[in-house]
């Protein structure tokens, strides 16, 4: 059994009041957690190499998070390690005028992967169901009918031959404080800073609400949703790294049949490294 298994949900009734953010696995201490980290990213970046250059499959990569939680920690210390040639981050944030004239999916789907690619969502199409949801924006009537809209378009994706890998990152509302407070203490994340953000915090039991539902009515087993305790920023990148290898193992990308003649090629080289030799005699 992986340690990552407790933390997969598949359409179960989920209470995320009840779920431990402060987790550190099977790993000792942070050390332990760095080297496991460097370890499944350097068995990553073969299987993503093999991905690229396949182009059968793709791969998805939903984040959703509280403010604050790691999503883009997260990018840059794990997802974003891999080979930048066959990878993207696509942030959703509120929508443009031009998005707000199609419907919800439009912007999100543009996105998807193509074959051979690996497309990481930070945040998502599920924000159309959390945000507009629990500030009011659209009436009930609208959001509820999107959750079926959302399963059909992920249906898609995998019909369409795209793993769908969906992450929360499960942070308790001291830890986010904390992290809120850091903000404030270090110049260099001061564009972070953001009133809204602290005004959410009194949203928090609707928030909480709103994702319980996406998790439950929005999760199966070919498209899991993944609760990842992220309190210890470490214990984070060791989950999601686990996830990523897993998940790359089970779609097995392969190499492309060698099409060229091997001996031929083989022929022509060693005829050519003569040549060279006899004329720089």
């Amino acid at each position: 059994m992986s340690f990552i298994d407790p933390f997969r949900f598949t359409g179960q009734p989920v209470q995320l009041a009840t779920l431990e953010t402060n987790a550190r696995g099977p790993f000792e201490d942070k050390s332990a957690g760095k080297k496991f980290v460097k370890e499944q990213l350097e068995l990553l970046r073969e299987l993503q190499y093999r991905l690229f250059v396949e182009k059968r499959q793709s791969l998805l990569v939903v984040l959703q998070a509280p403010d604050a939680a790691g999503k883009d920690g997260l990018i840059r210390k794990v997802l974003g390690r891999i080979n930048a040639q066959g990878i993207s981050t696509h942030p959703f944030k509120v929508p443009t005028s031009l998005e707000m004239s199609h419907d919800f999916l439009w912007r999100v789907h543009a996105q998807a992967p193509a074959a051979g690619r690996i497309a990481i969502f930070n945040r998502s199409h599920y924000e159309d169901v959390l945000v507009t949801r629990v500030e009011k924006l659209v009436p009930e009537k609208v959001w509820q009918r999107r959750f079926e809209h959302i399963n059909h378009f992920e249906s898609l994706l995998l019909d369409a031959n795209t793993t769908i890998v969906k992450i929360y990152l499960n942070i308790s509302r001291r830890e986010q404080l904390e992290r809120f407070r850091d903000r404030l203490d270090e110049p260099l994340k001061h564009w972070k800073l953001n009133a809204a953000d602290y005004a959410a915090r009194g949203n928090a039991n609707a928030y909480r609400r709103a994702y319980e539902d996406v998790f439950t009515r929005c999760a199966s087993k070919a498209a899991p949703w993944y609760i990842i305790p992220a309190d210890r920023k470490w214990f984070r990148n060791c989950a999601v790294a686990a996830i990523m290898l897993e998940t790359l193992q089970a779609m097995n990308p392969q190499l492309p049949p060698v099409e060229a003649d091997l001996d031929e090629i083989r022929r022509l080289y060693e005829a050519e490294l003569a040549s060279t030799t006899t004329n720089e005699d």
